[in-house]
């Protein structure tokens, strides 16, 4: 396997959409539930847990791109056959693999289960789940550039909806945030635990990165998306905190849809069914940004082509929906998803960049001693 790609000009996208890039793909299903499970680790301070958690995505995403940086133009799936060396470095890459299309699954089968509570009650999973799936091979047979133009179109399509938070504000209580820091660290730190599955997917750029065309930016523009969701967040957090009573936000399990209930517009008494509809086109770039880059492995590791490993992944998560039939199956999935997403977008980044910095430190010093002698 090669570790550096050339891809041809014409995959290679714009450094500035990056930024819609790590937005889009860290926004997504988890957003609609996430103040009530920061709630219930970290109390009126979740909205720190939240803030903290956008801080330490900017450390990755930090340490993500200078180990990038040292290669010429790398994904993942090279640079670990280049530090593991082919068989482990090919195993961590099926690994990663499986984790993606973990996510991809999880993603999919959580809005089908907001779009049956909220709007359709009796529509069946797999009708559902064949529409969403094929929607994405679709998007993703187009390449990253077509990947690359749904978050753009994601992030941009759905701005209004944060100034639908306007509404729900009339009517919150900012002493609910008060008093400040009373929960204890251990606490708030377990906040920052359960921030992170709404925080997934701006490890993907380890995979968009070679399609970059000016890279030196791509430091600037992870972070600003980074930023940008931080902030969103942490908004809708503590109007969440705000607007429900005391217990009310932790007895809510997707507390963001339910605010929306308040909204009345002239000739439309339900607005969460429009925010309903809506949300597909917020998740529709972590779906195809998760099946791209897991299907990328096929290519990269068995030298299959892309298109082959679409279709495989597609069918079995297709398959998958049918073994969900009860919500306590999907919430034991989500959460396993989650405390491995923690391990593979947080946790692994970091030691992968030491080991590659370390790596490139001792060949540049051998280098070194050999031209000296």
């Amino acid at each position: 396997m090669k570790v550096n790609l050339q891809p041809k000009d014409g995959l290679l996208v714009n450094a500035f959409l990056v930024v819609f890039f790590i937005h889009a793909t860290q926004t997504g299903v988890g957003i609609v539930g996430l103040p009530r499970i920061v709630y219930l680790a970290a109390k009126h301070d979740a909205w720190i847990s939240v803030f903290l958690g956008g801080i330490l995505s900017a450390v990755v995403l930090a340490m993500m791109v200078l180990m990038l940086k040292k290669y010429d133009s790398a994904d993942l799936y090279g640079i670990q056959v280049d530090i593991f060396g082919k068989w482990l470095g090919n195993a961590m890459n099926i690994f990663y693999m499986i984790y993606m299309s973990l996510s991809f699954f999880v993603i999919h089968m959580n809005y089908i289960e907001i779009v049956q509570v909220w709007i359709f009650p009796d529509l069946p999973t797999w009708q559902l789940s064949l529409a969403l799936i094929l929607l994405t091979i679709y998007a993703v047979n187009g390449g990253i550039r077509i990947i690359v133009g749904v978050a753009f179109i994601s992030v941009l399509g759905t701005v209004w909806m944060i100034f639908i938070l306007i509404v729900p504000m009339q009517y919150s209580d900012p002493k609910n945030l008060l008093p400040l820091l009373n929960t204890d660290l251990k606490h708030i730190i377990n906040g920052v635990f359960k921030t992170s599955f709404s925080l997934m997917g701006f490890e993907l750029l380890m995979f968009l990165y070679p399609y970059v065309k000016d890279k030196k930016k791509v430091f600037l523009y992870s972070q600003i998306g980074n930023i940008y969701t931080t902030i969103l967040f942490t908004s809708i957090t503590m109007v969440c905190i705000t607007f429900f009573a005391e217990n009310g936000l932790a007895r809510t399990i997707w507390p963001v849809l339910s605010m929306f209930k308040i909204v009345r517009l002239p000739n439309l008494e339900r607005f969460e069914f429009i925010a309903v509809s809506f949300w597909m086109l917020v998740i529709l770039p972590n779906m195809c940004s998760y099946l791209w880059a897991a299907s990328k492995g096929f290519n990269r590791i068995i030298n299959w082509k892309q298109k082959k490993g679409i279709w495989i992944i597609g069918i079995l998560v297709w398959g998958g929906s049918f073994f969900i039939k009860a919500r306590y199956q999907m919430s034991e999935l989500t959460d396993f998803v989650a405390h491995l997403g923690f391990l593979c977008a947080f946790c692994y980044p970091i030691l992968l960049s030491l080991l590659v910095l370390v790596k490139k430190w001792f060949l540049r010093r051998k280098k070194t001693s050999a031209e000296a002698s």
